[in-house]
């Protein structure tokens, strides 16, 4: 079998296994480059106004991620003023929310892909997102506002995710196979950056100080609910830049008339999983792995604070103070460690970084009774490599997809994080409960740095099942043709174009 060179030089083989299709899995070698002209989506520098304001949108992102659903909003919401149930019911609103996202991401790329209106749909969801992060000014600290502000939040997640299938589907259109992991890198890198700057200004702006900005106080929930009217403005303006850049010119094609039904779409999903099942099995088998790993740093995330403070004793104040530095520090390294991915291709990048954040999270787990200094230097190491593991893995999956389909793969990208979302808190908890039986502990409190055991379990898994993905870039990829706000609609009966 013939072996191509993939990004970095490396000799990667055409990912389709011996009895199917070859033509449906192949991988090329880098295109040739076109000058850049006006108008031309795909410039020659990584550093250049396209690429710059693509990145921007991840960069006012931040502004739901960072401030709304994880520092400043959710903590609000779950406080004492709006009941005892409050987590409780937050906890089933993100679930609902997770469920459909993970029903109706598919089809949302799906269509923008059979349309060409990437950008339109791009523009629109995240407009939404805006208006509900706008609409939580409304949520007042009590008891009857408690569901106004889960229902917003659960929009705002699922729009979100939409927004972001579209905003993905359009890094193809952007970057080279000699460039995507410095064009993905700063963009993931920018948000990491974009959400610690914005909640700065939020958090010694408005919420620290007794009387903030323009006379502000925590009365009536005031520094928070202004903090939201801020995030919305923020993302707001920051998803203008990519929406301009990457809106439809004169020069091309409007987008067919199509009439669309719920159960044709759905029959359009079903027969791209058949297909890929039958002719392409390596894009399935990265679509199980990374979510495993991702739902692993989900798990980071989710649980990075909470081991902070009752393992390692920090305050409410160093949880922040940590959680600062180390966005900070995903943020750069991301953007550092772009080119590595251009250069070794994102599978390297994958493994070495899953390796290790494991190493770290076991370090930590056994020198947990040595101090906090242990948690700051193996915390800030393993943040390093989480934001370029989710870097490479989305432009793993950027090379693997035909054009045309790029919304639809990055839905089912979504869906299948989704599906596996119980990994991480899971497995957390069942070490915590591990650790119980196996020391025999009186209680769960002493044996809660286990927890940490359970997420390197699931980073584990996901470095496993990665290590037999090949990966490449395929010949009909959008990344080896011109780029365009617009595609021809792709059926799901029709192989790709063969290999190069």
């Amino acid at each position: 079998m013939t072996t191509h060179s993939g990004p970095g030089g490396q000799d990667e083989r055409p990912h389709h296994r011996a009895g199917t299709d070859a033509s449906s899995s192949a991988i090329a070698a880098s295109p040739r480059r076109r000058s850049f002209t006006p108008g031309d989506r795909r410039p020659l520098r990584t550093l250049s106004w396209p690429v710059l304001a693509w990145s921007l949108w991840d960069w006012g992102s931040a502004a739901f991620n960072a401030v709304i659903t994880t520092f400043v909003f959710t903590v609000y919401i779950t406080s004492d003023a709006f009941g005892e149930n409050a987590e409780t019911n937050l906890g089933f609103a993100l679930a609902t929310s997770g469920v459909l996202i993970a029903v109706f991401a598919p089809i949302s790329g799906q269509r923008a892909d059979r349309t060409g209106r990437r950008t339109l749909w791009l523009g629109l969801n995240t407009t939404l997102v805006v208006i509900a992060s706008a609409g939580l000014f409304f949520v007042a600290p009590a008891p009857e506002y408690l569901w106004l502000g889960l229902l917003l939040l659960a929009a705002g997640n699922v729009a979100f995710e939409f927004a972001s299938v579209n905003y993905y589907a359009m890094l193809n259109d952007l970057s080279t196979p000699k460039n995507i992991g410095r064009v993905s890198g700063l963009g993931w890198g920018l948000g990491y950056i974009g959400g610690i700057v914005l909640l700065l200004i939020i958090f010694f702006g408005f919420i620290d100080p007794e009387v903030g900005l323009f006379g502000v106080t925590s009365e009536n929930g005031m520094d928070v609910r202004i903090s939201m009217l801020l995030a919305a403005a923020w993302f707001g303006v920051f998803m203008l830049p990519v929406l301009w850049v990457m809106r439809r010119t004169a020069g091309e094609p409007r987008p067919p008339k199509e009439r669309f039904a719920v159960i044709d779409s759905y029959r359009r999903l079903f027969g791209t999983i058949a297909h890929l099942w039958k002719t392409d099995r390596n894009t399935v088998f990265f679509l199980i792995a990374s979510a495993v790993f991702r739902d692993g740093m989900a798990g980071v995330f989710t649980f990075g604070g909470v081991v902070a403070a009752t393992v390692f004793g920090f305050s409410p104040g160093d949880v922040i103070i940590f959680g600062i530095v180390a966005n900070v520090v995903a943020g750069v390294f991301t953007i550092a460690f772009g080119p590595l991915d251009d250069r070794f291709g994102p599978k390297k990048l994958i493994v070495v970084s899953l390796v290790m954040m494991i190493t770290s999270g076991i370090i930590i787990f056994i020198f947990h009774d040595r101090g906090q200094i242990i948690y700051w230097v193996f915390g800030l190491l393993l943040a390093i490599w989480v934001g370029p593991v989710q870097s490479a893995s989305r432009t793993f999956l950027s090379r693997l997809i035909p054009k045309g389909k790029e919304g639809e793969f990055f839905g089912l990208y979504a869906t299948t994080g989704r599906a596996v979302s119980f990994l991480a808190p899971t497995a957390y908890s069942s070490a915590i409960l591990l650790g119980v039986w196996f020391t025999g502990a009186a209680s769960r409190t002493e044996t809660s740095h286990w927890g940490i055991l359970g997420i390197a379990t699931v980073l584990l898994a996901g470095l496993v099942l990665v290590l037999r993905v090949r990966t490449g870039v395929r010949t009909d990829s959008a990344l080896t043709q011109e780029p365009t706000t617009t595609q021809e609609p792709v059926t799901t009966e029709s192989p790709p174009t063969g290999r190069a």
